[in-house]
């Protein structure tokens, strides 16, 4: 049976086997790279037709531009080029020769995508452009972690043009609103919402927006980014259009993204001593159903019942039966705990007997016996809509009890060892945040949306704050 490290004691192990067992990865010969199994990947899939979904509902279109940017692209946008360069990839010969320009493998698509905006934007009526593309993404990261960061990874991009800021800050805003609904509807996932200071915002931005979880060893963890990238990118592509009254203006343009490292996000946050606890909308597996018996005509009664609800089960509902004869049925309920399958449906002879069957919950381990004439798919499916609310108020919780307040620098170290994310007063200065971070690991998650109460000293400087800041160790 899979052993997993002790969650509690070593969570980066636990991590690791958890990926390992419910077979979602592998590391590739690669360094820095992984291996997406079908397991995994059937989650990513899940993730993007609901998040494709809401992104159509912006009235944001699907595209895809090229993998590779040239160096002069790249270097037109100082900031930009400044914060990613020593994540870069960098492409210098092809065909056997060396390259007239360097190729920049994307670290991200601003670059390659504006240039392009120049040539479909001219007239306010071009305006807004609103595209998107799912894309594999290159960061030449030194210290990795399978989904969490990797070299190689996974995302949907977003970028968008308009005529005001006006309407810039909206889509920055419905992109941040989409993804907080998106984690709490189809992930069970809590999140706060909050601006990044501006040593901490997208390399070019006017200003980043975020969403930031909190994993089970009490880190703070980024789940999704919106950014509005003023006019900086428009003036350094020579992006503009001429308005109603015929005068050339630069358009406001936004990103925003979420990536692979989301799923991540579910297991650190839901996963507990046993391994995956999957919510049901995201689960490849969301019911499986295990035969129990010792004798061959135990074993013909048995799948025979399985098959009976499988059948009354599906399409509705996502449902495998494990037959397999080389493993217990102990081993079996061990590897799908492991797997994280939202609902166990056991059947054995007294099951079959009793007409009824043992169901047993993946959120809360509680096990009951259902008749099977009560177990329709729309009452499973309530039984798993439960099971998803339940994840959700468990998680809620978890982030409720280690969000905390701190008021001096002993205070907000104490509480950042505990595990816990830290609002504190801070006085907006670079000097402050990293002096907290040299003491503590913790840097500044986020700043409220909106000023979320009166502000006292800062815990470092001891000047009066401008703003509360949450802090907290990071993925």
């Amino acid at each position: 049976m899979p052993r997993l490290a002790d969650q509690k004691n070593d969570f980066p192990q636990w991590y690791l086997d958890v990926i390992q067992h419910a077979d979602l990865a592998e590391h590739a010969d690669v360094k820095g790279c992984i291996v997406f199994k079908p397991y995994g990947y059937a989650m990513w899939e899940a993730i993007q037709q609901d998040l494709n979904r809401r992104i159509k509902a912006l009235g944001v279109q699907n595209c895809y531009f090229p993998l590779f940017i040239p160096e002069s692209f790249l270097n037109k946008e100082k900031d930009h080029v400044k914060g990613f360069a020593p994540e870069c990839a960098v492409v210098t010969h092809g065909g056997g020769k060396e390259l007239a320009e360097k190729l920049y493998v994307r670290p991200t698509s601003e670059t390659i995508m504006y240039p392009t905006f120049a040539k479909w934007i001219h007239s306010h009526r071009d305006l807004p452009l609103k595209i998107n593309q799912w894309a594999n993404i290159v960061r030449w990261e030194m210290r990795t972690r399978p989904f969490l960061r990797t070299l190689e990874f996974l995302w949907q991009e977003g970028h968008t043009a308009h005529a005001t800021k006006d309407e810039a800050d909206a889509m920055v805003n419905d992109a941040l609103k989409m993804y907080a609904d998106f984690d709490r509807e189809f992930l069970a996932l809590p999140v706060l919402r909050g601006r990044k200071p501006d040593h901490e915002k997208f390399a070019g931005a006017l200003y980043t927006l975020t969403t930031e979880a909190l994993a089970r060893d009490g880190k703070a963890i980024q789940a999704g980014t919106s950014h509005n990238l003023g006019q900086g990118f428009s003036e350094a592509y020579d992006v503009k259009f001429l308005d109603a009254a015929g005068m050339a203006q630069r358009p406001w343009i936004t990103s925003w993204g979420l990536s692979t490292r989301i799923i991540g996000t579910v297991i650190v946050v839901h996963g507990d001593a046993k391994g995956l606890r999957l919510p049901p909308s995201l689960a490849p597996v969301q019911i499986v159903i295990i035969p129990i018996y010792k004798t061959d005509a135990e074993k013909t009664a048995m799948l025979s019942a399985c098959k009976s609800l499988e059948q009354s089960w599906s399409p509705a509902l996502r449902v495998k039966i494990d037959d397999r004869d080389d493993k217990s049925p102990g081993f079996k309920f061990n590897e799908w705990e492991v797997k994280g399958v939202p609902l166990r449906v056991e059947i054995g002879p007294k099951d079959v007997e009793k007409k009824q069957i043992t169901v047993v919950r993946r959120d809360t381990g509680g096990k009951s016996a259902i008749p099977v004439a009560s177990a329709s798919a729309a009452a499973v499916q309530t039984l798993l809509h439960d099971i998803q609310a339940t994840l959700y108020a468990q998680a809620k919780q978890y982030l409720d009890d280690h969000t905390r307040e701190a008021s001096s620098m002993d205070e907000l170290a104490l509480l950042i060892e505990e595990g816990n994310m830290v609002w504190t007063s801070w006085d907006g200065t670079v000097a402050s945040a990293n002096a907290v971070k040299e003491k503590t690991k913790a840097t500044i998650r986020l700043l409220p949306e909106t000023d979320r109460m009166a502000c006292g000293k800062d815990p470092v400087s001891g000047k009066q704050g401008i703003t509360m800041a949450l802090y907290g160790k990071a993925y």
